[in-house]
């Protein structure tokens, strides 16, 4: 690895992604440090281009990083644009590729192809497999939020950026009118369970909260008894589903919105087979059963990019678990990202064959 890093933060493609996995003030920290770090221009991004210059950062058009020195390390959030078809550079981003998602294969392929390598966000993590940084109390808290607001009709729609503070009084006015609402919570011990029980209790809501103990032996009558569930387990492995299509037409269910913050939906990791696409800003309910249904309807709530609905304090909190990392590109936790993307590109395979 390069003994001066250096990093570009790159525009995000997706028009609804307004967070930053740099902000300024930890941009400032890394320039002071004596790594160079040039951030493009984006007219979507939470924070302007000139908290960033500010702070002694380089900057350039959205989009050029395909253009950018071979020694850059590019760092993103989400998926990266169609094109270029090869991919050179160190790209440090969720690159959703390891599970067999959709499109894994073809990006992978890119990076085989231009000799780069996908340094995934998500395989951060410390010696004893804990992740380094997360966006994960933010996706749950916005996740139960939303959940809660369709529950008792008060979700506004499309879905725009907000801030904690607007967000908690929406919860805080939909409890006037509301209707006694009981809701689980899976995963409920983790970052993102965290998130999501903190939500539900600004929405006067008392969770129900599962994890590994109840799942190893999941109580189905139990979990269709709610109304409301939000899944917030991310599993690395095939375990068995949480909830299945049979268990919607099941005549006894009361659960109505289910919200799948994990949106692990094209994997075979997946613990909630209940749909084949997630839902956005501007659709962000579908509907799985029809009122006319045995137990009524079932409305699902499967957005990827939830904390981007929080982006500024979503966005601080991630920088700030990243920021240490960033400091040390050369560090072991850096090294076992790379290796887990060689591994999934086949590249150790053939080194071995070669041997």
């Amino acid at each position: 690895m390069s003994d001066t890093p250096r990093l570009w933060m790159r525009h995000e493609a997706r028009p609804s992604e307004r967070r930053a996995p740099l902000v300024p003030a930890d941009a400032k920290v890394l320039v002071e440090r004596g790594i160079q770090v040039t951030v493009e221009e984006s007219p979507q991004r939470v924070f302007p281009l000139g908290d960033y210059i500010a702070a002694g950062c380089r900057t350039a058009p959205a989009g050029s990083w395909a253009d950018a020195p071979a020694g850059e390390y590019v760092l993103g959030l989400k998926e990266l644009p169609e094109a270029p078809a090869e991919l050179r550079h160190r790209h440090i981003f969720f690159g959703h590729a390891y599970k067999g998602q959709a499109g894994a294969e073809e990006l992978l392929q890119r990076f085989t192809a231009g000799g780069g390598a996908l340094l995934d966000l998500e395989y951060l993590v410390d010696d004893d497999g804990r992740r380094l940084a997360a966006f994960g109390y933010w996706a749950g808290y916005t996740g139960a939020a939303l959940a809660v607001l369709h529950h008792r009709g008060a979700l506004n729609t499309p879905l725009t950026p907000r801030t904690k503070e607007e967000l908690d009084g929406a919860l805080r006015a939909s409890r006037d009118a509301a209707q006694p609402c009981t809701a689980l919570v899976i995963g409920a011990l983790g970052r993102c369970g965290q998130g999501a029980r903190d939500a539900l209790t600004v929405a006067g809501i008392e969770p129900t909260c599962w994890d590994l103990a109840e799942t190893r032996n999941l109580d189905k009558a139990a979990l269709l008894a709610h109304d409301l569930l939000v899944n917030t387990v991310l599993t690395t492995r095939p375990v068995p589903p949480f909830l299945t299509g049979a268990d919607l037409d099941d005549p006894a269910r009361r659960l109505s919105v289910v919200c799948d913050v994990t949106c692990d939906v094209t994997s075979d990791c997946n613990v909630l087979p209940v749909y084949d696409d997630v839902t956005d800003w501007e659709r962000p309910v579908r509907r799985l059963r029809e009122g006319g249904m045995p137990g009524g309807p079932v409305d699902l709530i499967a957005i990827d990019n939830l904390p981007s609905l929080l982006p500024a304090e979503a966005s601080r909190a991630f920088s700030a678990e990243l920021l240490p990392q960033l400091l040390e590109l050369d560090g072991p936790a850096w090294e076992r990202c790379l290796n887990d993307f060689r591994n999934a590109a086949g590249l150790h395979d053939e080194e071995n064959a070669r041997v």
